[in-house]
């Protein structure tokens, strides 16, 4: 199995993180590589909602891999199932308070059958990189509240 998690504190108030995270169309505004992202079906930020996030590939063609939310409880955690693909990893966001700002954690988790053995190096560095990028939501958020002021 391949796991990658990061958390970052956010000095915002939870439920506005949440408000942010549960609606993947906010997704390219901090994750690298995202065109765009769009509901497939199901009702936009509720479980059973699938979403199709559009990637630039290394080869310059547009993939999809889609998922489904799976849990979402406001203010407190967000999680998916990558439905599409060869890795359909399983992740979260993973939010709790502590005063007035928030602590958020990203987590991904990915079983690696035979097919994918070989590729798990680059699996677990692909999976690093994406929870690494909580450090740019933060500086999204955060500027969104000091703009917001």
């Amino acid at each position: 199995m391949a796991q990658a998690e990061n958390d970052v504190v956010i000095h915002r108030d939870a439920i506005s993180i949440y408000n942010f995270l549960v609606d993947p169309v906010n997704l390219p505004l901090w994750r690298d590589g995202l065109g765009g992202v769009e509901l497939v079906s199901g009702s936009a930020g509720s479980p059973g909602a699938v979403y199709r996030p559009h990637f630039a590939a290394a080869e310059r063609r547009w993939a999809a891999a889609d998922f489904e939310l799976t849990v979402t409880r406001p203010g407190t955690e967000i999680q998916f199932q990558v439905l599409t693909g060869p890795g359909r990893p399983h992740g979260g966001y993973y939010l709790s308070t502590e005063g007035s700002s928030t602590c958020v954690r990203f987590a991904l988790r990915c079983r690696l059958g035979a097919a994918l053995f070989l590729v798990s190096p680059r699996v677990r560095r692909a999976m690093k990189a994406q929870v690494a990028q909580l450090e740019r939501l933060k500086a999204v958020l955060e500027q969104q509240q000091r703009t917001a002021a």
